[in-house]
């Protein structure tokens, strides 16, 4: 199992990395200074203290000695404390504040150091309470400490945070669109892919090995002048292992490995693009040697002025135009190496795959029959496998499927032993799940009876067929079990990988997906449409083989219909030669549908008693299958029909059987 893709650190950095070192701390930088801070603080402190002062101040006046005497004397002094000559005290009954305003409880006031009155005796006589205590309560000082430092604190905490918001890029400078210097993403503890993760493609490891022994032993290929490749392409389709490539060439040396996909330096802004690519490759010469992967990079990539789009072309062209100076600025001793993965090499700009540039294009192809079996152990490391489970059947079941399927189909299979309460995965869990990842989930559908005999009719025309015609791939199962959109399928896998398809080779597989069609058309003498896949199927196989293959004499041998199916259809032929396909593709299915139609009428019998079987059973493997229509077949090894079971490529209502890719 491979670890997990590291995080991004920041969301505006378009670009994870691994094995990166963490670089040097930085320092940040206040806004406005430290000296614009204190002088913020200072002024705070003081205006915090002016406020303390009145505060505290406003609810007791300073009165006379004289004032305090005359309320004494009239006897409305309740309590005095003294502290030297300062008296502090508290009416009995308020009094108006001599030459102020409102009245007065509580009071301060200063005794004359020349007085010589009774003052005691007075007091005694009016019986003052004279108290230990201040009668006048004041904050203490480690209270108006606090009190004063408190928005001091507010204002530093403030100020920080503002700080790390704009270095950050949160802030307004941020939203320009300029970022603070990235911080390389560390890979979480564990070790990093290397090639013992990878498996199936043992021909695209040895390209790449040339590259990770460059970032190993730089030494060797200088001393002799040699350089690297400035950059390696890898083409193939979707799920064929290119990233999972790249993160072990990177493992392997040892080197940081900084990936990101090319979607992600887009933006609305013009111009970010470019900066962002530019960022990407200096952070990679810091710790050089390292590897820069790039995914999906036709997103960016696309010939220039080729079908210019509204919005985001000039920003595409920008990051493009970029990325080759970039790369074309690669002296060979820097120790970078760019790694590209596209699905779509065909449409790559030229100035993207010139020497200098991507100039070794690598193709990643689906796994053989000894590579899947690679991909299933490798997959199946950390589930734990019955006794009953053959990995190499399994592979030899599976032809076409590349590694991303092989790893979904592992863990369907522990997922279903997790639901099924078992302790490992059996041959039944792997065998079941290889029917749900390629036909979808059993559906519940009660059908009428002559709807489920109709079927039962249409899977056996196809599954008849299939075993009559010579050199067509087995059939390993059939069902009239509603699966997906499919009210019945037929299964059938080759015995071995093929890699070429003869005329009589495809034109078999036509008669076997018209099977259904014509065994409704023999036995009920209706058409349904329940064949619309099927059509489908027959109509993309019969227009390869007239307008791309040359398997028709009045086209001849020339491509008379572009393989890229996203190209607007008949640019590359005249409207004659368009004609031409159209009448021949129409003569080979009518040829097809007559052979299917006749062998059914003349092997009728065990048309009967296949259907009679599925209506009984419902599913038919195999062995039942051929047992049922009454049909011996042996491999080419001598071995029986009987000894394989599994899933393979569907043929039946809903079911999708792809044309086979040119030669």
């Amino acid at each position: 199992m491979t670890s997990s893709v590291p995080p991004r650190d920041r969301t505006d950095q378009p670009w994870r990395s691994e094995g990166a070192p963490p670089p040097p701390p930085a320092k940040r930088k206040m806004p406005g200074g430290w000296v614009g801070l204190l002088l913020t603080a200072l002024a705070l402190f003081l205006l915090t203290n002016l406020v303390l002062s009145l505060f505290n101040g406003g609810d007791e006046p300073t009165v006379s000695y004289t004032e305090f005497s005359r309320q004494v004397e009239a006897g409305n002094v309740s309590k005095i404390y003294a502290k030297g000559d300062a008296i502090e005290g508290e009416l009995k009954r308020k009094q108006p504040v001599p030459g102020g305003e409102g009245d007065y409880t509580k009071f301060t006031t200063q005794r004359p150091a020349f007085a010589d009155d009774k003052l005691w005796a007075e007091l005694t006589a009016q019986k003052v309470t004279v108290t230990a205590e201040p009668v006048v309560e004041r904050p203490s000082f480690l209270a108006n400490l606090l009190f004063s430092l408190a928005p001091i604190v507010l204002l530093v905490v403030l100020w920080l945070f503002v700080a790390r918001r704009m270095s950050t890029g949160l802030g307004a400078g941020g939203m320009l669109g300029r970022k603070a210097p990235p911080k390389p993403v560390e890979l979480e503890a564990g070790r990093r892919t290397t090639f013992d993760d990878v498996a199936g493609i043992d021909e695209v490891e040895g390209e790449l090995n040339d590259v990770v022994d460059f970032l190993k032993n730089p030494q060797d290929y200088w001393r002799m002048g040699a350089k690297m490749p400035g950059g390696v392409l890898l083409s193939g389709p979707p799920g064929t292992g290119k990233t999972l490539l790249a993160r072990a060439v990177a493992g392997e040396a040892g080197v940081p490995f900084f990936s990101a996909s090319a979607s992600e330096f887009i933006e609305m802004i013009v111009g970010v693009g470019a900066s962002r690519v530019r960022e990407l490759f200096n952070e990679a010469r810091k710790v050089a040697p390292a590897i820069i992967f790039i995914d999906e990079i036709d997103t960016i990539g696309r010939a220039r002025g080729a079908g210019a789009g509204m919005g985001g072309h000039d920003e595409r062209e920008q990051t493009l135009n970029q990325i080759l100076t970039e790369m074309d600025g690669f002296s060979g001793a820097e120790g970078v190496i760019v790694i590209a993965a596209t699905n779509r090499a065909d449409v790559l700009d030229p100035a993207l795959t010139r020497p200098g540039r991507f100039d070794r294009i690598v193709n990643v192809s689906p796994p053989d029959r000894g590579g899947r079996e690679a991909i299933l152990r490798i997959h199946t490391r950390d589930i734990p496998l019955a006794e009953d489970v053959d990995l190499a059947l399994v592979a030899r079941t599976t032809p076409g499927m590349t590694g991303a399927e092989l790893a979904n189909l592992a863990n369907e299979a522990a997922l279903l032993a997790v639901k099924r309460r078992q302790q490992r995965v059996t041959r039944s869990d792997l065998s079941d799940a290889l029917e749900k990842v390629q036909l979808g989930a059993e559906r519940q559908l009660v059908m009428p009876v002559e709807e489920r005999r109709r079927t039962a009719y249409h899977e056996s025309g196809h599954a008849l067929l299939g075993m009559l015609q010579p050199g067509a791939d087995p059939v390993r199962k059939v069902t009239i079990v509603p699966r997906g959109r499919a009210l019945g399928v037929t299964l059938s896998t080759p015995e071995t990988d093929k890699y070429a398809y003869t005329e009589e080779y495809l034109r078999g597989r036509i008669i076997g997906a018209l099977g259904g069609m014509a065994a409704e058309e023999v036995v009920f003498g209706v058409v349904t449409t329940g064949s619309e896949s099927d059509l489908e199927q027959v109509t993309n196989m019969a227009r390869g083989m007239v307008g791309r293959w040359g398997m028709s004499g009045r086209v001849g041998r020339l491509t008379a219909i572009p393989s890229d199916a996203q190209q607007a259809y008949g640019l590359s032929a005249a409207p004659a030669t368009l004609d031409t396909v159209d009448s021949e593709m129409r003569r080979i299915v009518d040829e097809c549908y007559e052979s299917a139609c006749r062998l059914l009428r003349e092997n009728r019998d065990r048309l009967d008693a296949l259907a009679a079987a599925l209506l009984e059973n419902e599913t038919l493997d195999e062995t039942a299958a051929y047992r049922a229509a009454g049909v011996t077949r042996l491999t080419k090894d001598g071995d029986s029909a009987g000894d394989s079971d599994g899933a393979g490529t569907p043929e039946g209502p809903g079911g999708r059987l792809p044309p086979p890719p040119g030669p």
